[in-house]
């Protein structure tokens, strides 16, 4: 089989831009990493109860700010999807939080029903998403600040993400499903069963394309937004996948679970392109919206190796090896 030119000179950047570095962020571990849409700061959030923003400069991250208030865990992060200056952590302490690293300010705190764990901002910048472990998923308006609709459902809710026209909203379930609501009317259209066991992530990918799924039985699979069918498999990990990336120009797709790597598989092909190699499961996993720099953050375990390192660490793959 011919691999693609786009497969060799991936290959290529890999084997001269192999080296992961590491960055202290948190005194915990980190749970989630998320990229401005400008690609210039990375924002990480941890059990510690905080947020971390770098900014890129070349080949590193160079720590900005610490963002202090939530009273629990910040299980999740993500970033205006046009506005590079404004991100939303969601917090078990039952609230939501907008940040402004212009101000270093938390602009607005939402209450919410419950702990939260998982978060999303619509493509169009107008609400956003926060689903709780009582698996309600509540919208807010990203202006006012105010709820503007709340949905309990009767499964267990996993990731939840609206696809990039903004007109569907997509949440994985603890029963293999993948459901899907009209949007803004939140009428359901479809349940897909797509896993055997537990649907744990999902991501769109930028083109408009794709979405994949990754689940316990530690399958990742890739469908076809128009006709919503699956179109292949990514079978290389043995764990549950947690973590899921696409790459900014939709052709990489990385994957990550306990397994101590990261899959890097060519999307229109499945096979493998690269592996990360990690010391411990991977948490999180984030694209450079503009180049080939995967960001990912590790369960900092107390092991032989790294007794002596901070626990709370933000990784990059991708650097020139002689950086």
């Amino acid at each position: 089989n011919m691999a693609s030119q786009y497969y060799q000179d991936m290959q290529e950047s890999f084997r001269n831009n192999n080296k992961s570095r590491e960055f202290p962020a948190h005194s915990a571990k980190v749970h989630s990493v998320a990229w401005s849409c400008d690609g210039r700061r990375l924002a990480s959030g941890s059990f510690d109860k905080t947020a971390s923003v770098f900014v890129l400069e070349k080949d590193r991250l160079v720590k900005e700010n610490n963002y202090r208030g939530h009273g629990d865990s910040v299980d999740q992060l993500c970033w205006h999807p046009t506005n590079p200056d404004l991100f939303v952590t969601a917090s078990g302490d039952k609230t939501i939080r907008i940040w402004d690293v212009r101000t270093t300010k938390c602009i607005a705190t939402v209450n919410t029903k419950g702990e939260n764990i998982n978060i999303c901002w619509s493509p169009d910048g107008q609400t956003i998403a926060v689903g709780n472990k009582d698996d309600v998923v509540t919208f807010i308006d990203a202006k006012t600040h105010r709820s503007r609709a709340e949905e309990q459902f009767k499964f267990e809710v996993n990731e939840i993400s609206w696809n990039n026209d903004n007109d569907m909203f997509f949440l994985t379930n603890g029963n293999g499903c993948i459901n899907i609501l009209s949007y803004p009317e939140l009428k359901p259209i479809q349940s897909i069963n797509a896993h055997p066991s537990n649907c744990i992530c999902i991501k769109f990918d930028p083109t408009g394309k794709y979405f994949a799924t990754g689940s316990a039985d530690a399958l990742v699979s890739l469908w076809d937004v128009e006709e919503l069918v699956c179109v292949r498999c990514f079978s290389r990990l043995d764990w549950p996948v947690r973590t899921l990336s696409f790459s900014h120009d939709g052709k990489m797709l990385a994957s990550a679970s306990e397994d101590h790597f990261i899959d890097i598989a060519e999307v229109e092909t499945g096979e493998k392109l690269w592996e990360v190699q990690c010391e411990s499961p991977t948490f999180t996993v984030a694209w450079h919206p503009k180049r080939p720099l995967l960001a990912y953050a590790c369960d900092d375990k107390d092991g032989k190796y790294d007794s002596n390192r901070e626990a709370g660490t933000v990784k990059l793959f991708g650097l020139p090896n002689d950086s």
